[in-house]
């Protein structure tokens, strides 16, 4: 439906945290998974090449990316199959964290877990780090200290969080969300490497390693 160098036309200048960089990643993630679970790589692969189109927009305007993006490869897609585009748009509104749509279709479930394993293990820790450096974040915050209900009700905090407040409010949580046996599989190994590397340098920062 689109190729790389195609939807590569469509991406600005985002951050690292979510530049071309991870579009390419979460398709290679949902060409494993969607090649494993059964689902149509055809659309599996456009809506991952799709799924941030809108994002460098949607933050500008503090608007939901997966709604607009949604909206856009609709836009890019005209032409083709009416079937097969609306199964693309199904999967890039429901694949965001906080999204108010549950992704329905195998493809939707296929590109919603891509999404979030890029989000842990050792990719998932890189990005938090370069996302808390680019905003002036401490580099540390004690576990014990992350008031996790406080932080959901008023929001994320720039003055006090750290990517250890994003590991245990978010990162911890991703692999109880995936949808397919693969992408469960896949999430094992990564949150185990996330816990071993947050412990790890929590006791680096106390001196107890």
């Amino acid at each position: 439906m689109i190729s790389i160098d195609e939807a590569r036309h469509y991406y600005g200048d985002n951050d690292a945290v979510h530049d071309f960089d991870h579009v390419l990643r979460v398709l290679a993630l949902a060409e494993r998974i969607g090649q494993a679970e059964g689902a149509d790589m055809e659309i599996v692969r456009a809506a991952a090449l799709l799924h941030d189109v809108a994002r460098e927009q949607a933050d500008a305007e503090g608007l939901d990316h997966a709604a607009i993006g949604a909206e856009r490869a609709r836009e890019i897609l005209a032409g083709r199959p009416p079937e097969k585009i609306e199964a693309v748009v199904h999967a890039i509104a429901a694949h965001r964290f906080r999204a108010d749509s549950a992704p329905e279709t195998l493809e939707a479930q296929v590109l919603f877990d891509a999404d979030k394993l890029d989000a842990i293990g050792a990719v998932g820790i890189a990005r938090a780090f370069a996302y808390g450096g680019a905003h002036g974040q401490r580099l540390w915050a004690p576990v014990e200290s992350v008031e996790v209900a406080r932080w959901r009700k008023e929001g994320d905090d720039p003055d006090t969080h750290t990517p250890v407040h994003e590991f245990v409010v978010k990162l911890s949580q991703l692999k109880g969300r995936l949808f397919t046996p693969t992408g469960r599989a896949i999430a094992e190994e990564r949150h185990a490497y996330m816990v071993d590397f947050f412990e790890r340098l929590d006791a680096e920062v106390r001196g107890r390693q």
